[in-house]
């Protein structure tokens, strides 16, 4: 499930506004304070989209995993029964 970005963009609306509460009357202050409280919840949403993508990533790795199991036992199966087809067709030294 990937976070939506109406949510990240509801996130910086109300850093937004509390950068305006904590300076008000200065602009340039709260310019440099949206700025940098934008720039972290760009860090934050992207740490986010990271995590996500890792949680699929190995969800789809397990997935894989259990789906190819049994295929990959019947012919480590077949493998060792032509093995010990070859040793028995060996010549003893």
């Amino acid at each position: 499930m990937k976070p939506s970005l109406l949510f990240l963009l509801a996130c910086t609306a109300v850093l937004a506004v509390g950068a305006r509460a904590d300076a008000p009357e200065e602009p340039k202050a709260l310019v440099q304070k949206v700025q940098e409280l934008a720039q972290k919840a760009t860090a934050m949403a992207k740490d986010a989209f990271s995590r996500v993508r890792e949680s699929e990533e190995a969800q789809q790795a397990r997935q894989w995993l259990s789906d190819n199991a049994e295929l990959a036992k019947q012919r480590l199966v077949w493998l060792k029964e032509q093995l010990v087809e070859l040793w028995k067709k060996t010549p003893a030294a």
